[in-house]
C-alpha cells in the first residue's frame, strides 16, 4: 500500500497546491469540490450531495457485501492573510489553508484512488467524506443532518496534519483526543464620560481587564489539572477614541474542556465570576456562550487498529502514542459521537532537525512537508481495508 501511495506523490502535491492557491471559507467550497471531482473522475464511486453545504460523500462498494467505514477529509480554509512566500501561496486576500485542510483533502483523494484500485478484493463499502466548514461552521454536523452518511458506517477515521511534529510519524490515543470548544462573549456595561473625569463615569475597561485576569486565576485554582480546561480571551473591544470613557467593553474568547461535566461547571464559574466582579464595581456583565464542538473521543479499538496498521506500514517508529489530548477542537467529534472511530495525527514538520520549532497550526507562515502525504493516504486506505476485512479485531 505504501509503495503504491508513494507513486501518487506528484499528483497529491499538485492537488494540494491547486487547493492551496484558491482557499475557500465556510460551508460552500465549490472550487475545491470541483478539484476533488476532477481528481476522482472515472473511478467507481457513487456521489452524494446535500442541500446545506457543498460537502460530498463518495461511496466505494466492494465486490462483496460487508462492513462499512468512513474516511473524512476537510476542505475549508481560515480567514487570514498568508505570509509564507510560497510560489503557490494563496491568491485570495485574507484566506489561507493554515490548518492543513488542503493536505487532508489531497490525502483522502489518494486513499480513494488506492482503494478503488482494490475494489475487486474488498468486502463492504467505504465512504469518503469531503467536508467543508470545519473551522467553526459545524460542517460535519450539517452533513450528518443532511443524511449524507446514512446509514451510519461501522467505523470512522480522520487524519489531521501537525506541522510542528516529526514528519511522517502518526500519533493517536484512546479517549479524549481533542477538546470541546465554546465561544464566550462577556459584555461589561458601565457609564460613559470624559477621559479626564473617570469619577463622573463608570469605566468598564478596568472592570473588563480584571475579569480577564480573574478568569485565569479561576482556571488554575478551581479546575482540576486532571480534568483540564483552557480559557483564552482573544479580543477586547471598547471605546472609539483616546479621551472618551466608553459605556461598554466586550470580551470575546474561547473555552475548552475534556469532559461534559467540566464543560458545564466552568461555564457556570465564568458567569458567576464576571457578574460578581462587575457588580462589585457598580457595573453589570452579561455572559453568553455559543455551543461549540463537543469533545473528540477516539474509540480504543479504533486506535488499536490504527496503531497496528501504522507500524505495519512504516515500522515501529512510525507510530507514537499521545501522552495527552490536544486542547484544540475538531468537528469530526460529531461523527465520533455516533460512530466508533478515531482522529489520528500525522507529523509534517519541514525541519527534521527541529520539528518543534516549525510554525504551528493557524500560523500565517505555516509550512508542511508534502512528502508525508503518501503516508497519510496509505494509512487511511490500509486502515479501511483492514477494518473491512476483520473489523476492529484485526488490530
Amino acid at each position: 500500500m505504501l509503495s503504491e501511495a508513494e507513486k501518487l506523490l506528484p499528483d497529491l502535491v499538485a492537488l494540494r497546491r491547486a487547493i492551496h492557491l484558491e482557499p475557500e471559507l465556510g460551508l460552500q467550497t465549490p472550487k475545491t469540490v470541483a478539484k476533488v471531482r476532477q481528481a476522482l473522475a472515472g473511478l467507481p464511486l457513487e456521489w452524494r450531495e446535500g442541500p446545506t453545504t457543498s460537502g460530498l460523500v463518495a461511496v466505494l462498494r466492494g465486490a462483496r457485501p460487508g462492513r462499512s467505514v468512513l474516511l473524512r477529509g476537510d476542505m475549508d480554509a481560515l480567514p487570514m492573510q498568508e505570509e509564507t512566500g510560497l510560489e503557490y501561496a494563496s491568491q485570495v486576500p485574507n484566506a489561507m489553508h493554515a490548518c492543513g485542510h488542503d493536505a487532508h483533502t489531497a490525502m483522502l483523494v489518494g486513499a480513494a484512488r488506492l482503494l478503488c484500485a482494490r475494489q475487486a478484493t474488498l468486502a463492504g463499502s467505504v465512504m469518503f467524506m469531503f467536508q467543508p466548514g470545519e473551522e467553526s461552521w459545524d460542517g460535519a454536523r450539517l452533513m450528518i443532518e443532511d443524511g449524507l452518511i446514512d446509514p451510519l458506517p461501522d467505523a470512522a477515521y480522520a487524519l489531521h496534519v501537525i506541522p510542528n511534529a516529526e514528519s511522517g510519524v502518526v500519533r493517536g490515543r484512546p479517549g479524549p483526543t481533542f477538546a470541546s470548544m465554546d465561544p464566550i462573549r462577556i459584555q461589561v456595561t458601565g457609564r460613559g464620560g470624559h477621559g479626564s473625569a473617570p469619577h463622573d463615569a463608570l469605566d468598564p475597561v478596568p472592570v473588563a481587564c480584571e475579569i480577564v485576569m480573574a478568569i485565569q486565576g479561576f482556571v488554575t485554582r478551581q479546575v482540576s489539572v486532571f480534568d483540564p480546561c483552557v480559557v483564552t480571551i482573544g479580543r477586547i473591544d471598547a471605546g472609539t477614541t483616546h479621551n472618551v470613557i466608553p459605556e461598554t467593553a466586550l470580551l470575546s474568547g474561547t473555552m475548552r474542556t475534556l469532559s461534559p461535566e467540566n464543560r458545564e461547571r466552568v461555564k457556570a464559574g465564568i458567569r458567576r465570576l464576571a457578574e460578581g466582579i462587575a457588580s462589585a464595581h457598580g457595573a453589570s456583565a452579561t455572559v453568553s456562550f455559543d455551543r461549540g464542538y463537543p469533545v473528540t473521543v477516539s474509540d480504543a479499538r479504533a486506535v488499536d487498529l490504527a496503531r497496528t496498521t501504522a507500524k505495519s506500514l512504516f515500522g515501529p517508529p512510525g507510530w507514537q502514542d499521545m501522552d495527552a489530548p490536544l486542547m484544540a477542537a475538531e468537528d469530526f467529534s460529531y461523527v465520533l459521537e455516533k460512530v466508533p472511530g478515531a482522529l489520528l495525527l500525522l507529523g509534517a514538520a519541514t525541519d527534521p532537525g527541529n520539528p518543534g520549532g516549525c510554525c504551528a497550526l493557524h500560523s500565517n507562515r505555516m509550512l508542511l512537508d508534502e512528502r508525508a502525504m503518501p503516508r497519510g493516504a496509505a494509512l487511511m486506505a490500509a486502515v479501511a481495508e483492514r477494518f473491512l476485512a476483520g473489523g476492529f479485531e484485526s488490530g
